[in-house]
């Protein structure tokens, strides 16, 4: 099952890439308080994803590119709610990254400037805090070893969340 996911995740990034592209020209399906859907429809593949941004990135002179927090779907290939995050620069090669909400803390494996989580258990309680949740950190280590913040609005997420469901049916 692991592998399957592993796979599927080397999968999400490509199509993550091009979803950050889409979004970037397009205008939202939706937006719900601090988060905005999104939905791509193609001759093969449907791409729905809620995004964010980050509200404060700490340090503030740190070089980097956007961040932005994601929960996509793929319902042709039976992806619902998988969460990921672009960070806006290189990870430290063999860290991990952290999201926290409220007392909950969780691992995201990473790659580039990308991270994810592996396990769909961890997802399912990652998309629980945030449903519960006001704020979620996002910390992590640039491959120049400087250590990063990012913290997210919460506000909207479970509206959000429902559009996802009804957008990438």
């Amino acid at each position: 099952m692991k592998r399957i996911r592993i796979a599927w995740i080397g999968a999400s990034v490509a199509l993550l890439l091009a979803t950050a592209v889409y979004a970037q020209g397009q205008k939202a399906t939706s937006t719900f308080g601090d988060w905005s859907a999104y939905a791509h429809d193609d001759t093969k593949s449907k791409i729905c994803f809620v995004v964010s941004q980050p509200k404060s990135q700490e340090p503030k002179n740190a070089n980097r590119n956007p961040a932005y927090f994601y929960v996509s779907a793929w319902p042709r290939e039976s992806v619902k709610n998988e969460v990921s995050v672009k960070i806006g620069y290189p990870f430290k090669k063999g860290t991990e990254a952290t999201v926290t909400v409220g007392t909950a803390s969780f691992k995201l494996f990473t790659q580039n400037e990308r991270a994810f989580l592996g396990d769909l258990t961890q997802e399912l309680k990652l998309i629980d805090a945030m449903r519960k949740g006001s704020s979620l950190q996002v910390q992590g280590t640039s491959e120049r070893g400087t250590n990063t913040t990012d913290t997210y609005s919460l506000a909207g997420f479970g509206q959000a969340l429902q559009a996802l469901a009804g957008l990438c049916q």
